[in-house]
């Protein structure tokens, strides 16, 4: 398998002019992502002139509010709201403006065929399935912040990316340190590839402790200003192994090649160690407008408004072997990297069940990884773990899975 994000070395490193002057859509635009995205282009246009990355499209889920204040303010060509309820709002609060409005799951699939260089994919879960692949068919450069779609869809990904001939740029930290430290070798010479864990707001917390954790408590993230989804797949480390699977399917690693290490500091985001010895780490302050700001301007780098690193006033470097007892989610998502075929997609489907029954206080947070576990193992009972080899089969068995976890909530619940 050849990896779906690559590093390309170029002969002729195109200009800065023509790096800035990329057209640009944000799919989730008013999501921590999205926001963090417009704070970049934001200050490149400080920094280089106000035409710099000029925004074509933007679209949101159902914060109408936020999306009509960033469309007026950056006024792209098309505004789009995925909630059709919400239709009537965005067009008169983007009336007289000029800017096309539109509003349905079918919209922000077309906002993502736009005529765009560039396409952020900020759009959170499985939903961004098919808009990211709308984007990658075009041949464009797709900086990638969802990583459910590829941990589900990993191989329509990867076919649809060889078809096309587009750069994906991961914009996870993660994984995004990892596409640059691959820069300095081959991925067919790494020995060992690490991503680190925070290790939540749970870190040290006893299991029993952590029967009683709130959603308050969950989502209170220590390093990290992310939504609710994303903090609580940190709390219960789902979100470090949905990001093994990911770096599996990105780089082609084989999973005795990913590892994860308990990093509390959140500075070191990778390390890649090759077989001469050497290893590689990436390191910056927790600040996600990094990242962007490096989609954004690769294969060049661009000013960015993110924290920078004092190592000297951080002291020290702490890591730790994750405690695989008490996180058992991150077990389900190593378990099912290595099963392979549909096992990822029923993991993720399940995940995002699990994780919004909590979220609604039907489920306790360690009914998270039992609801996931119990959905895989009832799936592989019905002998439906095939293959993902096409867009139809991967949709279908991510609902059939829904349809699993959400049996399994209402009957662990609370």
């Amino acid at each position: 398998m050849t990896p779906i994000a690559t590093t390309r070395l170029f002969a002729d490193m195109p200009g800065l002019e023509s790096v800035l002057a990329r057209s640009v859509t944000v799919l989730g635009s008013t999501g921590s992502i999205g926001v963090n995205t417009l704070d970049v282009i934001a200050h490149a246009r400080q920094q280089y002139g106000a035409q710099a990355f000029p925004i074509l499209a933007l679209t949101a889920g159902g914060n109408v509010e936020k999306l009509i204040e960033q469309a007026r303010a950056l006024k792209p060509k098309r505004a789009v709201i995925g909630d059709e309820k919400l239709y009537d709002a965005l067009k008169t609060g983007l009336s007289g403006t000029g800017i096309e409005v539109a509003a349905g799951r079918a919209a922000v699939i077309a906002a993502a065929d736009m005529p765009s260089d560039f396409v952020m994919i900020a759009i959170m879960g499985a939903a961004a399935i098919e808009p990211a692949l709308a984007a990658i068919r075009r041949g464009v450069i797709v900086a990638l912040a969802n990583k459910e779609c590829v941990v589900a869809a990993g191989k329509v990904f990867h076919d649809a990316l060889v078809k096309s001939g587009a750069q994906v740029i991961p914009v996870d930290s993660e994984h995004n340190a990892i596409f640059q430290v691959l820069g300095s070798g081959d991925a067919s010479e790494v020995e060992l590839c690490t991503i680190t864990a925070s290790g939540g707001p749970f870190r040290e917390w006893p299991l029993e402790k952590m029967r009683g954790a709130t959603v308050e408590q969950a989502v209170a993230h220590p390093n990290w200003a992310m939504g609710r989804k994303i903090s609580l797949d940190s709390a219960t480390l789902m979100n470090k192994g949905l990001e093994l699977i990911e770096a599996h399917f990105l780089f082609a690693l084989p999973p005795e090649k990913l590892a994860v290490l308990v990093h509390p500091q959140s500075i070191v985001h990778c390390l890649v160690s090759y077989g001469d010895g050497t290893t590689m780490a990436h390191l910056s302050a927790p600040d996600m407008r990094t990242p962007i700001a490096h989609a954004l301007g690769w294969p060049r780098r661009i000013a960015s408004p993110a924290r920078r690193l004092d190592l000297a006033a951080l002291g020290q470097l702490v890591f730790q072997k994750p405690a695989h007892d008490r996180f058992p989610a991150l077990n389900l998502a190593i378990d099912s990297m290595r099963s392979g075929g549909l096992a990822p997609t029923v993991l993720n489907a399940a995940n995002e069940i699990a994780v919004q029954a909590f979220l609604d206080r039907r489920i306790g947070f360690l009914d998270i990884s039992r609801v996931v576990g119990e959905t895989l193992d009832a799936d592989a009972a019905h002998g439906s773990n095939g293959i993902a080899g096409d867009l139809d089969t991967v949709l279908g068995t991510d609902a059939r899975a829904r349809v699993l976890a959400e049996e399994i909530c209402s009957r662990v619940g609370l």
